[in-house]
């Protein structure tokens, strides 16, 4: 359609500075013809286009000139307060850039979606920081400065020095190459390779970096999203991990899912609850979750995780037996 080729037009003109009508026609996949007509149709709505004559001319825009998101209906604008409103950008570093970069949005919005977006982001609450139970829903915050270094390096193609605290471990420094960052139930990941090996760092847990200047090894091209399925998949199926057989009420079964590393199969019993064989990374991770829904499940093997769930009942069944002192 003209209005979205005239709209595609000016927003070249601004990214750019100044281009030759060949060039504006290559973009616009149309003849020069039709360019030279449109920037006539520019010229009388307004909107200030002029011509540079001589060998390097071109179409510019003056100076300081602004166009309003005039292509938005309802439905667009709305979208753009909600995409704001996530939290991807706090994982990221970026929570002052986004809300920078909102209000630049909505202040360019025509006036009857300005309104839209006011009252939007009155009405519509995403992902707050607590449940209705009061508990917290953000992980821990790693520092803009030290993200805002990790993504400059990404996108730079640079290796990075980290200093990293991994679990149990003293922090130390290592070398890396960045492949890509990504944000998953609000907490941030750094893909990387060190030594040619894979490797996946939180970034909550690094505590200072340093681009280098050499550049990373790393391919041109990457599939982050099939990068993450890879290392998910080796995180679920390696270290020591345990497989435990448990009978669960079936309004309990999403929690124990959502706390698993995979349900393996599946059996629905006669009395209504459900046999799940089910994998978690370790012993302390299998205890902890089985317990976390009290009389709601059973643990039927390995033999010592329910004998670690009974010296727990045990324990506290000892503690709350007489009245406290």
């Amino acid at each position: 359609m003209r209005a979205d080729r005239l709209v595609s037009l000016v927003l070249l003109l601004r990214q750019h500075g100044q281009l030759s009508a060949v060039t504006l026609a290559r973009e616009l996949e149309v003849s020069t013809r039709t360019v030279l007509r449109d920037i006539e149709a520019l010229s009388a709505a307004g909107v200030p286009v002029y011509a540079e004559r001589g060998r390097h001319g071109g179409f510019a825009l003056l100076p300081g000139f602004q166009t309003e998101l005039t292509g938005l209906n309802h439905d667009e604008a709305l979208a753009l307060v909600v995409a704001g409103s996530r939290r991807g950008a706090q994982v990221f570093g970026l929570g002052s850039a986004l809300a920078s970069a909102m209000l630049k949005v909505v202040d360019a919005l025509p006036e009857s979606y300005r309104n839209t977006a006011a009252g939007a982001s009155q009405r519509l609450l995403i992902d707050p920081e607590t449940d209705l139970l009061s508990r917290r829903l953000v992980t821990e915050e790693s520092p803009d400065t030290t993200t805002a270094e990790v993504l400059r390096a990404v996108l730079a193609g640079h290796k990075l020095r980290i200093h990293y605290a991994a679990t149990d471990e003293p922090a130390k420094w290592r070398t890396i190459d960045p492949i890509g960052v990504v944000t998953v139930r609000e907490q941030g990941y750094l893909l990387a390779t060190r030594s040619g090996e894979d490797r996946t760092y939180r970034l909550d847990r690094i505590l200072a970096t340093e681009e280098l200047p050499e550049p990373a090894e790393r391919p041109d091209r990457v599939d982050l999203d099939q990068a993450w399925q890879d290392r998910s998949t080796r995180f679920r199926t390696g270290g020591d991990q345990v497989t435990v057989l448990a009978r669960v009420h079936p309004l309990r079964r999403e929690d124990l899912a959502r706390t698993a590393l995979a349900i393996l199969t599946e059996t629905p019993e006669n009395d209504g609850w459900l046999r799940l064989e089910v994998t978690f990374q370790d012993r302390r991770h299998a205890e902890w979750a089985l317990w976390q829904l009290s009389t709601n499940a059973e643990a039927l093997s390995p033999p010592w995780l329910r004998a670690a769930l009974h010296t727990r009942a045990t324990t506290l069944t000892t503690r709350y037996a007489e009245p406290p002192g």
